[in-house]
């Protein structure tokens, strides 16, 4: 496998900032709009492409990673471990993303009813701010992780120093 780089950069440190600031910044934003409806009607799309954006940086991080440690070629115990962390994120992010994409819809859905109606919709609605909320800290917390466990493996020297 090609290491991928920018400038003569390797692509993964430069990938993984995006994902170190897209995903929580989609988290946060995210539990933003869960908590004012009126902002979910306002920022939902923004917050969608940011969403978006977010989770697709992940499978680039994780690839451009997989190259960089193959072009490394040393065995190092702390970039093991990063790696491994770093390859548990997508399904979280996956299901921050898909959690967002629901709560969107049924937001729409919750605005739709009226006063004096069943309140099925907004109960749904609030049903899925919660559970948006809690895979954005997931998914914030591992992004957490793994980003210690690389600092970790850079700054203890990567190359085995």
């Amino acid at each position: 496998m090609n290491l991928t780089t920018v400038d003569g950069l390797p692509l993964h440190p430069l990938v993984v900032h995006a994902v170190v600031v897209l995903l929580p910044l989609a988290a946060l934003c995210a539990l933003l709009i869960a908590l004012r409806p009126a902002w979910r009607r306002r920022f939902g799309w923004p917050v969608l492409a940011l969403t978006v954006a977010g989770v697709a940086a992940v499978p680039v991080a994780q690839v451009s990673g997989e190259q960089l440690q193959g072009a490394l070629g040393v065995a190092n115990p702390l970039i093991q471990r990063h790696a491994d962390l770093g390859g548990e994120l997508l399904p979280y992010a996956l299901a921050f993303g898909v959690l967002v994409v629901a709560f969107l819809l049924v937001g729409r859905k919750a605005d739709q009813e009226t006063a004096d109606g069943p309140a099925t919709w907004r109960r749904v609605a609030v049903v899925a701010a919660v559970l948006v909320a809690v895979a954005g800290v997931a998914s914030t917390v591992q992004v957490v992780r793994i980003g210690h466990s690389g600092s970790t493996a850079v700054w203890n020297g990567v190359g085995g120093q």
